[in-house]
């Protein structure tokens, strides 16, 4: 076994893995957890209104 051989399977293991990666994204079973993490920005928004409007400070 040389360097070539171990050059091809590196780069099999990795397209494997590649694919694997995609397809776990792109899985239905992960959207509504992919879904509530974008949402997490949004909902920092709204906490930080609520602790505006809590303490009085209306400046930005």
């Amino acid at each position: 076994m040389d360097i070539n051989d171990f050059r091809g399977l590196a780069t099999i293991f990795t397209m494997v893995a590649f694919f694997g990666i995609v397809i776990w994204a792109y899985s239905g079973k992960r959207k509504k957890k992919f879904d509530e993490a974008a949402n997490l920005p949004f909902e920092d928004e709204a906490l930080h209104k609520k602790t505006q409007a809590r303490t009085g400070d209306d400046k930005q």
